[in-house]
Protein backbone atom coordinates (compact mmCIF):
# COMPACT_ATOMS: atom_id res chain seq x y z
CA UNK A 1 0.00 0.00 0.00
CA UNK A 2 1.34 3.43 -0.97
CA UNK A 3 1.94 5.68 2.05
CA UNK A 4 -0.46 8.60 2.32
CA UNK A 5 0.43 12.24 1.88
CA UNK A 6 2.27 14.19 4.58
CA UNK A 7 1.22 17.77 5.35
CA UNK A 8 4.07 19.81 6.85
CA UNK A 9 2.16 23.08 7.27
CA UNK A 10 -1.39 23.73 8.54
CA UNK A 11 -3.29 25.74 11.15
CA UNK A 12 -6.12 23.53 12.37
CA UNK A 13 -5.43 23.66 16.13
CA UNK A 14 -8.37 25.52 17.69
CA UNK A 15 -8.18 29.01 19.12
CA UNK A 16 -4.45 29.72 19.14
CA UNK A 17 -3.68 31.71 15.97
CA UNK A 18 -5.35 32.83 12.72
CA UNK A 19 -6.38 29.28 11.87
CA UNK A 20 -9.31 27.31 13.27
CA UNK A 21 -11.25 29.41 15.81
CA UNK A 22 -12.75 26.35 17.51
CA UNK A 23 -12.61 22.55 17.62
CA UNK A 24 -15.50 22.03 15.21
CA UNK A 25 -13.78 24.08 12.53
CA UNK A 26 -10.43 22.41 13.18
CA UNK A 27 -11.99 18.98 12.72
CA UNK A 28 -13.63 20.11 9.47
CA UNK A 29 -10.19 21.12 8.23
CA UNK A 30 -8.66 17.79 9.25
CA UNK A 31 -11.52 15.95 7.51
CA UNK A 32 -11.03 18.00 4.35
CA UNK A 33 -7.36 17.18 3.94
CA UNK A 34 -7.57 13.55 5.01
CA UNK A 35 -10.23 13.12 2.31
CA UNK A 36 -7.54 14.17 -0.18
CA UNK A 37 -5.21 11.39 0.95
CA UNK A 38 -3.22 12.98 3.78
CA UNK A 39 -2.48 10.52 6.58
CA UNK A 40 0.27 12.38 8.48
CA UNK A 41 -0.42 15.93 9.62
CA UNK A 42 1.87 18.47 11.26
CA UNK A 43 0.14 21.31 13.04
CA UNK A 44 2.24 24.47 12.68
CA UNK A 45 0.78 27.27 14.81
CA UNK A 46 2.37 30.67 14.35
CA UNK A 47 5.17 31.82 16.62
CA UNK A 48 5.47 35.54 15.94
CA UNK A 49 6.27 38.29 18.41
CA UNK A 50 3.46 40.79 18.97
CA UNK A 51 0.96 38.77 16.96
CA UNK A 52 0.61 35.04 17.68
CA UNK A 53 2.79 33.51 20.35
CA UNK A 54 0.85 30.67 22.01
CA UNK A 55 2.76 28.87 24.73
CA UNK A 56 3.87 25.25 24.50
CA UNK A 57 1.19 24.42 27.07
CA UNK A 58 -1.56 26.11 25.04
CA UNK A 59 -0.45 24.33 21.88
CA UNK A 60 -0.29 20.96 23.60
CA UNK A 61 -3.78 21.47 25.07
CA UNK A 62 -5.22 22.33 21.65
CA UNK A 63 -3.48 19.33 20.08
CA UNK A 64 -4.81 17.03 22.80
CA UNK A 65 -8.32 18.34 22.14
CA UNK A 66 -8.06 17.47 18.44
CA UNK A 67 -6.48 14.07 19.09
CA UNK A 68 -9.17 13.16 21.63
CA UNK A 69 -11.93 14.09 19.20
CA UNK A 70 -10.35 11.96 16.45
CA UNK A 71 -9.49 8.96 18.64
CA UNK A 72 -12.86 7.26 18.22
CA UNK A 73 -12.77 7.47 14.44
CA UNK A 74 -11.60 4.60 12.24
CA UNK A 75 -8.10 5.13 10.83
CA UNK A 76 -7.49 8.62 12.24
CA UNK A 77 -4.54 10.53 10.79
CA UNK A 78 -1.22 10.68 12.62
CA UNK A 79 -0.92 14.17 14.07
CA UNK A 80 2.30 15.84 15.18
CA UNK A 81 3.16 19.30 16.40
CA UNK A 82 5.63 21.87 15.06
CA UNK A 83 5.40 25.64 14.54
CA UNK A 84 5.62 28.32 11.87
CA UNK A 85 8.53 30.32 13.27
CA UNK A 86 8.62 33.94 12.09
CA UNK A 87 12.16 35.24 11.61
CA UNK A 88 12.09 37.80 14.43
CA UNK A 89 13.76 38.49 17.76
CA UNK A 90 11.95 35.61 19.46
CA UNK A 91 13.16 33.17 16.84
CA UNK A 92 16.69 34.63 16.89
CA UNK A 93 16.97 34.07 20.62
CA UNK A 94 15.68 30.53 20.38
CA UNK A 95 17.90 29.71 17.42
CA UNK A 96 21.00 30.73 19.39
CA UNK A 97 20.24 28.04 21.93
CA UNK A 98 18.67 25.52 19.55
CA UNK A 99 15.30 25.78 21.28
CA UNK A 100 13.14 26.88 18.36
CA UNK A 101 10.07 24.60 17.97
CA UNK A 102 10.81 21.75 15.58
CA UNK A 103 8.95 19.07 13.68
CA UNK A 104 8.37 15.70 15.39
CA UNK A 105 11.74 14.04 15.85
CA UNK A 106 13.54 17.32 16.39
CA UNK A 107 15.52 17.25 13.13
CA UNK A 108 13.83 20.02 11.12
CA UNK A 109 11.95 23.27 11.75
CA UNK A 110 9.60 25.48 9.71
CA UNK A 111 10.23 29.21 9.32
CA UNK A 112 8.96 32.22 7.38
CA UNK A 113 10.55 35.60 6.68
CA UNK A 114 9.15 39.06 5.94
CA UNK A 115 7.52 39.17 2.52
CA UNK A 116 9.15 42.40 1.38
CA UNK A 117 12.77 41.88 2.40
CA UNK A 118 14.93 38.87 3.22
CA UNK A 119 16.78 39.07 6.55
CA UNK A 120 20.41 40.16 6.37
CA UNK A 121 22.90 37.29 6.05
CA UNK A 122 20.07 34.79 5.70
CA UNK A 123 22.16 32.32 3.70
CA UNK A 124 24.96 32.33 6.25
CA UNK A 125 22.56 31.87 9.14
CA UNK A 126 20.82 28.97 7.42
CA UNK A 127 24.21 27.40 6.71
CA UNK A 128 25.17 27.60 10.40
CA UNK A 129 21.86 26.01 11.36
CA UNK A 130 22.55 23.16 8.95
CA UNK A 131 25.97 22.69 10.52
CA UNK A 132 24.27 22.42 13.92
CA UNK A 133 22.36 19.39 12.64
CA UNK A 134 18.97 20.99 12.00
CA UNK A 135 17.21 21.28 8.64
CA UNK A 136 15.51 24.66 8.06
CA UNK A 137 12.27 24.45 6.06
CA UNK A 138 11.14 27.68 4.37
CA UNK A 139 7.39 28.23 4.24
CA UNK A 140 5.81 29.54 1.01
CA UNK A 141 8.90 30.87 -0.85
CA UNK A 142 6.58 31.97 -3.66
CA UNK A 143 5.35 34.87 -1.50
CA UNK A 144 8.73 36.54 -1.05
CA UNK A 145 9.44 39.45 -3.34
CA UNK A 146 13.12 38.53 -3.73
CA UNK A 147 12.13 35.10 -5.07
CA UNK A 148 9.40 36.52 -7.32
CA UNK A 149 11.90 38.91 -8.89
CA UNK A 150 14.77 36.44 -9.26
CA UNK A 151 14.28 32.67 -9.20
CA UNK A 152 18.00 32.12 -8.71
CA UNK A 153 17.40 33.39 -5.16
CA UNK A 154 15.28 30.32 -4.56
CA UNK A 155 17.98 28.11 -6.06
CA UNK A 156 20.52 29.45 -3.57
CA UNK A 157 18.12 29.21 -0.64
CA UNK A 158 17.33 25.64 -1.63
CA UNK A 159 20.94 24.68 -1.01
CA UNK A 160 20.53 25.64 2.64
CA UNK A 161 16.86 24.94 3.36
CA UNK A 162 13.99 22.81 2.12
CA UNK A 163 11.53 24.95 0.13
CA UNK A 164 7.87 24.27 0.94
CA UNK A 165 5.39 25.73 -1.56
CA UNK A 166 1.71 26.24 -0.69
CA UNK A 167 -0.58 24.05 -2.79
CA UNK A 168 -3.23 26.77 -2.91
CA UNK A 169 -0.70 29.14 -4.51
CA UNK A 170 -0.46 26.78 -7.48
CA UNK A 171 -4.19 27.33 -7.95
CA UNK A 172 -3.86 31.12 -7.70
CA UNK A 173 -5.44 31.59 -4.28
CA UNK A 174 -3.00 34.32 -3.20
CA UNK A 175 -2.63 36.28 -6.42
CA UNK A 176 -0.99 36.18 -9.82
CA UNK A 177 2.66 36.80 -8.77
CA UNK A 178 2.45 34.03 -6.16
CA UNK A 179 0.81 31.65 -8.63
CA UNK A 180 3.36 32.35 -11.35
CA UNK A 181 6.29 31.96 -8.96
CA UNK A 182 4.93 28.81 -7.32
CA UNK A 183 4.40 27.12 -10.67
CA UNK A 184 7.84 28.11 -11.95
CA UNK A 185 9.46 26.79 -8.78
CA UNK A 186 7.76 23.44 -9.34
CA UNK A 187 8.41 23.29 -13.07
CA UNK A 188 12.10 24.11 -12.64
CA UNK A 189 12.58 21.52 -9.91
CA UNK A 190 13.42 24.01 -7.17
CA UNK A 191 10.71 22.86 -4.74
CA UNK A 192 11.43 20.19 -2.17
CA UNK A 193 7.83 19.65 -1.00
CA UNK A 194 4.35 21.18 -1.01
CA UNK A 195 1.86 21.67 1.83
CA UNK A 196 -1.70 22.81 2.49
CA UNK A 197 -1.06 25.81 4.82
CA UNK A 198 -4.74 25.35 5.64
CA UNK A 199 -6.30 28.13 7.75
CA UNK A 200 -10.01 27.44 7.18
CA UNK A 201 -12.23 24.71 5.68
CA UNK A 202 -12.83 26.95 2.67
CA UNK A 203 -9.12 26.74 1.80
CA UNK A 204 -9.48 23.06 0.94
CA UNK A 205 -10.87 23.72 -2.53
CA UNK A 206 -7.75 25.63 -3.65
CA UNK A 207 -5.53 22.99 -2.05
CA UNK A 208 -7.28 20.26 -4.05
CA UNK A 209 -6.89 22.40 -7.16
CA UNK A 210 -3.17 22.68 -6.52
CA UNK A 211 -2.82 18.92 -6.23
CA UNK A 212 -4.76 18.47 -9.47
CA UNK A 213 -2.53 21.00 -11.26
CA UNK A 214 0.53 19.12 -10.04
CA UNK A 215 -0.92 15.85 -11.28
CA UNK A 216 -1.84 17.16 -14.73
CA UNK A 217 1.25 19.29 -15.27
CA UNK A 218 3.99 17.20 -13.66
CA UNK A 219 2.57 13.68 -13.34
CA UNK A 220 1.71 11.29 -10.54
CA UNK A 221 5.35 10.59 -9.70
CA UNK A 222 5.86 14.28 -8.85
CA UNK A 223 2.74 14.30 -6.70
CA UNK A 224 4.08 11.33 -4.75
CA UNK A 225 7.54 12.86 -4.44
CA UNK A 226 6.40 16.29 -3.24
CA UNK A 227 3.53 15.14 -1.01
CA UNK A 228 4.80 11.85 0.39
CA UNK A 229 8.43 10.89 -0.20
CA UNK A 230 10.17 14.24 0.29
CA UNK A 231 8.13 15.36 3.32
CA UNK A 232 9.14 12.15 5.07
CA UNK A 233 12.78 12.81 4.22
CA UNK A 234 12.44 16.36 5.57
CA UNK A 235 11.04 15.06 8.85
CA UNK A 236 14.11 12.82 9.04
CA UNK A 237 16.32 15.89 8.68
CA UNK A 238 17.33 15.23 5.08
CA UNK A 239 17.40 17.88 2.36
CA UNK A 240 15.78 16.05 -0.60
Amino acid sequence: MTPGYVDLHAHYLPGIDDGAPDLKTGLEMVDAITAMGFTTLCATPHQRAGMYLPSAEQIEAALSEVRTALASRPNPPEIGIAAENYWDEIFAGRALTGTQPTYPGGKAFLFEVPVGQMPANLDDQLFRMRLSGLLPVMAHPERYRAVQEDLTRAEKLGQRAALLVDLAALEGAFGRPQKKTARRLVEEGLVHAVATDLHAPSDARAVAGGIEWLRKRMGESTVTRLLSDNPRRILAGELP
